[in-house]
């Protein structure tokens, strides 16, 4: 009998993979690879919310965690994913410095915001009021990571390459799926929890999300920049450039809108020439409130979920995944603010390990 069934192999999906490898446990992964949303992210961690100049909740956390996770993947795999990169926010006026500085003062945000006023000047991106600069940032090559986990997986006999039925599980005392037992199954279906049976009353509403490959061989690869639009280097000339948020269309086909959208924006922030390369489009698992959904069935004490990251996958998978292990493992509390009770009218506290 294996310990763990996980459908979904995005960010959240091989987070708990990880976890679970980690503590030499057994594990059978199902991805039928329909959902793209974790290869076509940005894959930028930062812990500010930079349109407020406001800080995240158990953001030191989160990034600690991320930083150990990322390292042991690294290790295992013998290639580099995270990219440590400084992250420098363009001031729009001296209104926005202003601020920034009052933010910077404040206990929970002076650790990821420099008192200095950055005054460099980068070759086309003009910058009269400067940049401030968020400190522990940078970004994961998150198509790299995902395939490369994927493969892994592939290689060891842990991935099913097929698509998971639902009407197939059975719950009784224990998992078992088309021959298959486990103890539990965790469900990292992102987006896919809307045909999820278990979860599919859960406010998980999902928004599109479009970037652009960009070629601009002269424009300065040391810096992430963030103004209307974030342009993150990625070596030899090429620039991702995003992202759009679209609420209504649930499709991963990339529309001209996003690209005219990303354009002009980007038509703002640089004065060189470019060449677009490509264009992507996924759905990001959001929820309502913009915090994770982990924990457990309420009637169903080895059905799990691991859901919601949003925009910050790379940085909340790590930390999200060890707190749904130790739940299930040891029955240690999810915060409420990241339960996903929060949203059932009459919760069970208890489970079957």
């Amino acid at each position: 009998m294996l310990d763990y069934v996980i459908v979904g192999s995005g960010l959240a999906g091989i987070a708990f993979a990880e976890v679970v490898l980690q503590r030499h446990k057994s594990i059978l992964v199902f991805d039928d690879h329909s959902l793209k949303s974790s290869k076509v992210a940005g894959g930028v961690y930062n812990p500010v919310i930079l349109k407020r100049f406001s800080g995240l909740s158990g953001a030191q956390q989160q990034l600690d965690e991320m930083v150990l996770f990322y390292d042991a993947v690294e290790g295992r795999l013998g290639k580099q994913f995270l990219h440590a990169m400084p992250l420098l926010r363009k001031f729009a006026s001296v209104e926005e410095q202003n601020n920034w500085f009052t933010a910077s003062d404040k206990p929970a945000l002076a650790p990821f915001l420099s008192t200095e006023l950055i005054e460099r000047t980068f070759p086309h991106l003009a910058s009269p009021f400067g940049f401030g600069e968020v400190l522990q940032t940078g970004y994961v090559d998150t198509n790299g990571f995902v395939s490369s986990y994927q493969q892994y997986l592939k290689s060891n006999g842990m991935l099913a390459d097929v698509t998971f039925k639902y009407e197939s599980l059975k719950t009784e005392n224990h998992i078992s799926y088309q021959g298959i037992e486990a103890k539990h199954i965790v469900f990292a279906d992102g987006f896919g929890i809307r045909q999820n049976p278990f979860f599919n009353d859960l406010p998980l509403a999902g928004t599109k999300g479009e970037l652009l490959l960009i070629k601009a061989p002269d424009l300065a690869e040391d810096a992430l920049i963030k103004s209307d639009v974030f342009l993150l280097p990625l070596g030899d000339g090429v620039f991702k450039v995003g992202a759009t948020y679209e609420w209504t269309d649930k499709t991963e086909t990339p529309t001209v809108a996003a690209r005219e959208e990303l354009v002009g924006k980007l038509e703002k922030l640089i004065s060189c020439p470019y060449e677009i390369v490509s264009q992507e489009a996924g759905i990001r698992p959001t929820v309502q409130d913009r915090k994770a959904l982990i924990g457990t069935h309420q009637d169903y004490g080895n059905v799990h979920l691991l859901n919601g990251l949003g925009t910050r996958g790379v940085m909340l998978a790590p930390l999200m995944a060890k707190l749904l292990f130790d739940h299930i493992e040891s029955g240690a509390p999810i915060p409420d603010d990241v339960n996903l009770n929060r949203f059932r009218r009459h919760p069970h506290s208890g489970h079957t390990r």
